[in-house]
């Protein structure tokens, strides 16, 4: 039996049963909730791994639970959502989502972003770097604490943003291509995970770089990938 716990904040019954279905046949514990307070309550009476969260719930906007709930724990929410516009993942990211999947989905796209998020939760559980940290300019990165710092305050990201940050940071000057980015980050080398590529790191750049048109830290070589600048001091 699978021992992860999910929580599933959708008011669609419809959807919600096809969720419950799934998770069910696949042996995943789970929650449900049809509102945000009741999700809320949900996620901090029994704490589950992970939430697969609606945005368009009847009481309130998901984004609104998705701030709610960072502001006591960072437990991976997964939204599921038929907003499909890169402003509204943005919004979604930067309120301190881990990932976005786009309605109408298939079963086997919401059980691969579970397995992803499930090994991301365990890689950042089990590995440490060999470094401590790492100093670029203003930007620090404590490998040990899991945490970054532009000067002396910390930068809140998410678990992917963090990782990704990671990723660039232990391979600093080297230009590394998306295939390779996607693969270290969601486990695949599916070409439609650019797309949520690219929404990562335009949240993650808002939150280190100081003008993130014109970033710099992370370069971006168009049609290749990205890079992790060293910054004279």
């Amino acid at each position: 039996m699978n021992k992860v716990v999910i929580l599933v904040v959708e008011d669609d019954a419809a959807i919600r049963n096809l969720i419950m279905t799934t998770l069910k046949a696949h042996e995943y514990h789970y929650l449900t909730a049809n509102n945000g307070e009741t999700a809320m309550l949900e996620a901090s009476s029994h704490n589950p791994d992970i939430i697969l969260l609606d945005l368009g719930l009847p009481d309130m906007d998901g984004v609104e639970v998705i701030k709610r709930i960072r502001t006591w724990s960072n437990m991976p929410i997964i939204v599921i959502s038929a907003r499909n516009e890169d402003t509204d993942k943005i919004e979604a990211l930067d309120a301190g989502a881990d990932d976005y999947l786009t309605k109408p989905f298939s079963v086997e796209e919401l059980l691969a972003r579970l397995r992803v998020t499930q090994r991301r939760l365990a890689y950042m559980q089990s590995s440490v770097p060999m470094e401590r940290e790492f100093i670029n300019g203003n930007l620090r990165v404590d490998y040990n604490a899991g945490c970054a710092f532009l000067g002396e305050e910390e930068i809140h990201l998410t678990p992917i943003e963090y990782k990704l940050l990671c990723l660039l940071s232990q391979n600093v000057g080297k230009v590394l291509t998306h295939t390779y980015i996607i693969q270290k980050i969601w486990g695949s080398n599916g070409e439609n995970d650019i797309a949520s590529l690219r929404v990562f790191m335009a949240t993650l750049r808002k939150k280190i770089e100081a003008e993130p048109d014109s970033p710099q830290y992370i370069q971006t070589h168009i049609g290749v990938g990205y890079r992790m600048v060293r910054v004279k001091e």
